[in-house]
């Protein structure tokens, strides 16, 4: 099963975190939701965004693992590395906390440094706008064909599109 999550900041310390489960890459409906609100979110700092969001998700992805044991890959809104140098971002943080077993793929809607050999620009539909890629355990052109093809005409694939609309619809 393949996870795409996340997170919306609400108020100064609480989140929503949604992720979507789906078996098949080029599904336009996931198989499973999930979601929690959470507390306790820590201040955003400019360079480490990870210690925010990462908290987030790995709280939810416990819940995730009572009812899914085979997780093949993970999707996140952001970069595994944020330059060439592997300084690593919110995604690389994600690998290492899991043991460096799931692969992480990054879709990040801008970018903030070069393009170089550890992301790559991605276009989809009609759009003269990129998403940008980045991965660990899984080569990025490998990634980068897989979000290629996943369900949806336009820029954003359908799931990830649907994942960022849900963060946005909760109840307090």
């Amino acid at each position: 099963m393949n996870l795409v999550f996340d997170t919306f900041y609400f108020d100064e310390n609480r989140a929503n975190t949604i992720c979507l489960a789906f078996e098949k890459w080029d599904a336009s409906a996931p198989d499973f939701e999930f979601s929690e609100i959470k507390s306790g979110i820590s201040e955003y700092i400019p360079g480490a965004f990870y210690k925010r969001e990462l908290p987030c998700i790995l709280s939810l992805l416990d819940q995730i693992k009572t009812q899914i044991n085979d997780i093949s890959c993970i999707i996140i809104d952001g970069f595994v590395f944020l330059d060439d140098e592997y300084k690593p971002g919110l995604g690389k943080h994600l690998f290492d906390s899991l043991n460096r077993e799931i692969p992480v793929i990054g879709v990040a809607k801008t970018n903030f440094a070069t393009v170089g050999k550890l992301k790559s620009e991605l276009y989809r539909g009609k759009s003269k706008t990129p998403l940008y890629i980045s991965s660990v355990g899984i080569e990025v052109e490998d990634a980068l064909n897989l979000i290629r093809n996943m369900h949806g005409n336009y820029r954003i694939p359908t799931l990830l599109k649907k994942v960022d609309t849900m963060t946005r619809q909760f109840e307090i």
